[in-house]
């Protein structure tokens, strides 16, 4: 999953699908393998858009304006530019919220 990411210096870039008007939010990976964002907000008058530099930045725990929609303003399929901390650890915590269980799916066992 990490060749969903493209990094620049600090700043990482990726691809992800917003699905406005969810019943839950969350960041997950697609049956494709794609970064996929559900969001409660509807995608009228830039609502989905503010929800999704909202969502990615509170998950991250960085100022909104180190979140930016770079294309796809009007797309479900929207280009995503974070900056404000390393590209290692942008990707390591995109990919540990998008793995994250589901509520009431199993854990997986390893060993």
């Amino acid at each position: 999953m990490t060749d969903n990411y493209r990094t620049e210096g600090e700043t990482v870039s990726f691809w992800l699908k917003v699905k406005p008007r969810s019943a839950r939010e969350r960041l997950s990976y697609d049956s494709n393998g794609q970064l996929r964002l559900e969001l409660h907000a509807p995608p009228t008058e830039g609502e989905a858009n503010q929800a999704c530099v909202y969502f990615l930045a509170r998950a991250l725990r960085l100022p909104q304006s180190c979140v930016t929609i770079v294309s796809g303003q009007r797309s479900r399929r929207k280009l995503i530019r974070i900056a404000g901390r390393s590209a290692t650890e942008t990707i390591s915590a995109m990919q540990a919220m998008a793995s994250a269980p589901r509520p009431g799916q199993p854990m997986e066992k390893t060993g």
